[in-house]
């Protein structure tokens, strides 16, 4: 019996022992929150953030994350706003007090803007996917804006559209307020340089799938260029019925959409002839751009990366990164402190869109990339010979 008993002993202090080492070992999790359209005419966008958020979570839980002498795991809790700025300030709350998220992925300017109401005050960190300059204009000191502001793109777009097709311009870009920030910056461009606008006509591009009405009060308003944009799914429906219609004018594409998935609704860049927008990032000839497309393809079978994807997945790299500068998974204002040095850190394979830093407002830097379409090719224009 004594023998038996010390046996139990034995066994339940065996037992007690590495419940506490796998207690001690075993990594704590962080979570970075995602507020975007997952479903909708902008579900294809979200989900490009939301897969290069993953890409990069998966690289830095095999890699292992160490922050302050403890190991965690990165896990993304990802919620749906349907592009509506009111759901991503309703996720944000549930993001904050049920998973304890110190930062929060939000892809729309409007979304972005909602929750600077409250960011500082709830002491989390948003990334801002847009580029519209309101987003680090604001002084919101718990900002990253991860793309470079638009407005280095409207004086090329301008003279390139002008310049090849004519003075006469139709808005027909999406009713989001995103697409009215660009064309907030873009009118005065437009008719500082000599042009007319003859038509102002958004249209809900994250609601509609038939644009038929639409284009065709634009197209009769006999416009030479049309400024749209909005996701890419829905521009390029914009696109292949203006086309249908018989408009054979130049399109300028804010950079939203991407030229590359506008071809695949269109049936190639054909339709978008004469267009102007950002390089697609598949059509990047650099190295680390080229090795990221390889790295994405072999994740996602089937599928070619956007810029959304690589930038967001830069986004969370850096964000990791700062956290082990900052020695803290929790404190947004330390993270946010080293987002500089941490994006400045990142290995050009973790950056294929050569982001340079992040200023003081919180806004990255790089140079940025545009293209056209001649003779049915995508060809990268310097910025410098548009200006």
């Amino acid at each position: 019996m004594n023998l038996k008993s010390n046996m139990k002993q034995i066994s339940a202090a065996v037992a007690l022992g590495m419940a506490f080492v796998g207690h001690a070992s075993a990594q704590e999790v962080v979570k970075i929150g995602f507020s975007g359209p997952l479903s909708g005419g902008a579900a294809l966008y979200g989900k490009n953030v939301l897969d290069g958020m993953q890409l990069a979570v998966s690289e830095i839980n095999a890699q292992g994350l160490e922050v302050g002498g403890k190991k965690y795991k990165l896990e993304i809790v990802a919620l749906d706003d349907k592009y509506n700025p009111s759901e991503t300030a309703i996720n944000a709350q549930r993001l904050v007090q049920e998973h304890k998220t110190p930062a929060i992925l939000v892809p729309h300017s409007g979304g972005s803007l909602a929750l600077q109401v409250n960011n500082e005050q709830n002491k989390y960190l948003l990334l801002s996917y847009t580029s519209v300059p309101q987003v680090t204009a604001r002084g919101n000191k718990l900002t990253l804006r991860i793309p470079p502001e638009f407005t280095s793109y409207v004086p090329a777009f301008v003279k390139h559209a002008m310049g090849k097709y004519g003075k006469n311009l139709a808005f027909a870009h999406g009713d989001h307020d995103y697409a009215k920030a660009w064309t907030a910056a873009f009118k005065p461009a437009w008719e500082a340089a000599g042009g007319k606008v003859v038509i102002e006509n958004p249209m809900s591009y994250n609601r509609a799938a038939d644009f038929y009405s639409g284009v065709s009060r634009a197209l009769a308003a006999k416009p030479d260029v049309m400024f749209i944009g909005g996701a890419s799914e829905p521009t390029g429906l914009v696109i292949k019925q203006a086309r249908e219609l018989g408009f054979k004018g130049g399109f300028v594409i804010i950079d939203q959409a991407k030229m590359d998935e506008i071809g695949k609704i269109t049936g190639g860049y054909q339709p978008l002839e004469g267009s102007i927008g950002v390089l697609p990032l598949i059509e990047d000839g650099t190295a680390d751009a080229k090795a990221f497309v390889g790295r994405f393809k072999q994740a996602y079978p089937g599928r070619d990366p956007s810029s959304e994807v690589s930038l967001n997945y830069t986004a969370v790299h850096a964000t990791a990164i700062a956290m082990k500068l900052a020695g803290t998974v929790t404190d947004a204002t330390a993270i946010r402190a080293n987002l500089d040095k941490a994006m400045k850190a990142l290995p050009p394979a973790r950056n294929p869109n050569s982001l340079d830093g992040v200023d003081e407002k919180g806004g990255t830097l790089a140079d940025t990339r545009v293209a056209v379409i001649e003779a049915g090719k995508v060809k990268e224009v310097k910025l410098s010979s548009l200006k």
